[in-house]
């Protein structure tokens, strides 16, 4: 059996260079669940999988119950486009 992804939109935001550097904030959405790991440069979510970590260039996605996860840059521009 085959099955489509229900339409549905989320948050996401695009992990910076600059959180690192001090230089820019990540959006207060973006915030709660997510430490910055500025040594590694790295971000750590606490998932329901486990924490998990993002890189710079990856997206946050919050999901449908409010979770938070990553997700690398070329499987992001292959299950998502921009929503008016």
């Amino acid at each position: 059996m085959k099955f489509r992804k229900k339409p549905i939109v989320i948050n996401a935001v695009q992990i910076k260079a600059t959180w690192f550097d001090w230089k820019d904030q990540p959006p207060d959405e973006i915030i709660k669940g997510v430490v910055l790991n500025p040594m590694k440069r790295v971000v750590e979510i606490d998932t329901l999988e486990g924490v998990m970590t993002g890189q710079i260039g990856d997206w946050i996605i919050t999901g449908v119950h409010g979770e938070k996860y990553p997700c690398k840059p070329d499987i992001f521009e292959k299950t998502y486009e921009k929503a008016e």
